[in-house]
């Protein structure tokens, strides 16, 4: 699988990788002059899940077929939600991750912080509500799928807190 590069005409990054995550280009590459607001957010691999506390590392897997539709769809649906919206960048990782590695992140820049806010909150809600991407974990005492599994929804039915 590709590393995940911002592209040439688009307003819209997404992606998906078994690479390590460009954190940082990411967030370099939704700056815009028109742009008041970034907001990044960055899921990391954490030590504890539920009822779990030495979690040692995840496994994600996903259906690329209909992640890159379902990507693409989450970003329309910021923009029809928050019009105002720069640029968007859903990524997500694959494979096998480490304690404190990302796993996916969500990037929106906007005029204002309210509007950045709320629009990359909607998105990351809606990746994990509408992207088939399933996790294993592995703990000191064995190994599973993650739990809460729930069935994909349409990301224009995803109501964000």
């Amino acid at each position: 699988m590709p590393v995940v590069v911002p592209p040439d005409e688009s307003d819209n990054w997404i992606g998906l990788t078994d690479t390590e995550l460009p954190v940082a280009s990411a967030y370099e590459w939704a700056v815009r002059p028109s742009c008041g607001a970034v907001v990044l957010f960055s899921g990391t691999v954490r030590n504890h899940a539920e009822d779990r506390d030495d979690v040692q590392s995840l496994t994600y897997e996903a259906y690329d077929e209909q992640v890159q539709p379902i990507f693409s769809s989450i970003a329309d649906e910021t923009r029809a939600r928050w019009p105002q919206t720069g640029r968007i960048a859903v990524l997500h990782r694959i494979g096998r991750l480490q304690l404190e590695e990302s796993s996916v992140i969500v990037v929106v820049s906007a005029p204002h912080r309210p509007e950045a806010f709320e629009a990359a909150r909607y998105a990351i809600d809606a990746l994990k509500e509408a992207a088939p991407i399933w996790k294993h974990e592995v703990w000191a005492g064995g190994s599973d799928w993650g739990t809460g599994a729930h069935d994909i929804a349409d990301p224009r039915t995803v109501e964000s807190a």
